[in-house]
C-alpha cells in the first residue's frame, strides 16, 4: 500500500484515482454506473491499449494486461478490446485515435482503423469544445498534415471541417503554385511550421486558403481566387466560432487570413504603409505565415527578406515607427476646422508625413495642416 501524503510536490501535478469498471455510456460520454474493481478490469475500459499501462510507483514494474507494451514497441495505435465499443462510449476517441498516430507517428491497427471510418460522422454529435480541444492539440504538436490526411482517410474531416476537406482537387495556377492543389499546398504547409507554434499561427496556416475552394475561377488566362483573402477571413470566423474558440484567437486567425495576401505589394508600399502594416499586434504570426506560404509554394523568399530587413531598420529607430503626434484634435480646433471626420483624416496625414521621414517638429505639422486644409 502505498502511503499518499498532503502536500504540495513542487513542478508535479498527482491525480489520486481508484481502478474502476464503468457501466454502459448510454449518452456517448458519461458511464451509467461507476464501481470499484481491479487494474486489470480497469485496463479494459480505457480507450488504447498504450494508455492502459500501469507503473508500480515502488518496485518501477509496469503491469500490462491489453498488449499496451506490445503496440508501443510496434508503434501502433491499438483499441482496448473491441474498437466499435470504445468509440461507443466516447466518440471523441475517434479524432484521439488520430491524434495520437499523428503527434507519435505510429500506425493505426486496422480493426481500429476500419472503426474509425465506419464511425467518423457519429464525431458531430461530441461538443464543440471538445473538439476544439483535440484539434488544437493535433495543431500544436509535429505531424500535423499526417493527422489531416488521416482525418481526410476516415472521413472525420467531413464531419468537422468540411471547408478542408473542399480544398482536395482545387487546382492552382501551376506558375505561383508548382506543388499542387489547394489541400496539398496546405498540407506542406503545416509540416513547415517551426515548433514549439502557437495556435493561432497554426490555424492562421490551416486556414489561410480556405477561401480559394469557393472563389475558383479558370475562366481567364489562368486560374485565379479573387477574393479569397478576405472571404476566407470570414470562413475562418465562422469555422473558429462553430468550434467555440476564444474571441481573441478568432480575431488574431482573420487577421492572419484577411492579411497573407498583403505582403504581395510589400516591395511597392510607401514607407508609411509598410511601417503600419509592421506594427500591428503581432505581426510576428504574420511574417512567419507569408514564410511558410511561401515555402510550401514557389520558395521564394525574396519579400519575406526585404521585410526581415526592412524590421532590423525600423528597429534601429523604434521612436520613428510609432511616433507621438506633435499636434492633435485641440490644435486642430484652433485652426478654426471644425470637429468632425477630416479631423481623423488630417492627422493620419501627419502621421504619414512624419512616417516618411518628411515632418518632425509641431511647427511643421501645423504648416502642413493649414496648407493640406487650404488655410493659407
Amino acid at each position: 500500500m502505498i502511503k499518499v501524503l498532503d502536500e504540495t510536490i513542487e513542478g508535479l501535478d498527482v491525480e489520486v484515482a481508484t481502478f474502476r469498471f464503468d457501466g454502459p455510456y448510454l449518452d456517448g460520454r458519461h458511464p451509467s454506473s461507476v464501481r470499484f474493481t481491479s487494474a486489470a478490469e480497469d485496463a479494459a475500459r480505457r480507450d488504447f491499449t498504450i494508455n492502459a499501462l500501469f507503473l508500480d510507483p515502488e518496485s518501477g514494474e509496469v503491469h500490462d494486461y491489453v498488449g499496451g507494451l506490445r503496440d508501443l514497441d510496434a508503434r501502433v495505435i491499438r483499441a482496448v478490446g473491441d474498437p466499435r465499443v470504445r468509440f461507443k462510449e466516447d466518440k471523441l476517441r475517434l479524432l484521439r485515435a488520430v491524434r495520437f498516430a499523428a503527434g507519435l507517428n505510429f500506425d493505426i491497427d486496422d480493426a481500429t482503423l476500419k472503426a474509425v471510418g465506419d464511425m467518423s460522422a457519429e464525431l458531430r454529435v461530441v461538443s464543440a469544445e471538445r473538439i476544439q480541444a483535440e484539434l488544437s492539440r493535433l495543431l500544436t504538436t509535429r505531424g500535423q498534415s499526417r493527422g489531416f490526411r488521416l482525418m481526410l482517410e476516415t472521413g472525420l474531416l467531413d464531419a468537422i471541417l468540411p471547408e478542408i476537406s473542399a480544398m482536395v482537387g482545387v487546382q492552382q495556377p501551376p506558375e505561383f503554385h508548382p506543388e499542387g492543389d489547394v489541400w496539398v499546398h496546405t498540407m506542406l504547409a503545416l509540416d513547415l511550421m517551426p515548433h514549439p507554434v502557437s495556435l493561432t499561427l497554426a490555424l492562421g496556416v490551416l486556414l489561410h486558403d480556405v477561401g480559394k475552394p469557393p472563389t475558383f475561377d479558370d475562366s481567364t488566362d489562368r486560374i485565379r481566387f479573387n477574393g479569397h483573402d478576405k472571404l476566407g477571413a470570414e470562413m475562418a470566423g465562422e469555422i473558429l466560432r462553430r468550434l467555440k474558440f476564444p474571441t481573441e484567437v478568432i480575431t488574431r486567425v482573420q487577421s492572419l487570413v484577411e492579411d497573407h495576401l498583403r505582403f504581395i505589394n510589400v516591395p511597392k508600399m510607401k514607407t508609411a504603409t509598410l511601417k503600419r502594416f509592421v506594427r500591428k499586434p503581432h505581426f510576428d504570426e504574420d511574417l512567419e505565415l507569408h514564410r511558410i506560404d511561401c515555402l510550401a509554394g514557389p520558395g521564394t523568399l525574396e519579400t519575406y527578406k526585404y521585410v526581415v530587413a526592412k524590421l532590423h531598420e525600423f528597429q534601429r529607430e523604434p521612436e520613428k515607427l510609432k511616433p507621438k503626434l506633435p499636434i492633435d484634435g485641440n490644435d486642430l480646433k484652433a485652426l478654426g476646422l471644425p470637429p468632425g471626420p477630416r479631423y481623423r483624416e488630417l492627422l493620419t496625414a501627419v502621421e504619414d508625413e512624419i512616417l516618411e521621414g518628411r515632418l518632425e517638429t509641431r511647427e511643421q505639422a501645423l504648416e502642413f495642416v493649414k496648407q493640406h486644409a487650404g488655410l493659407n
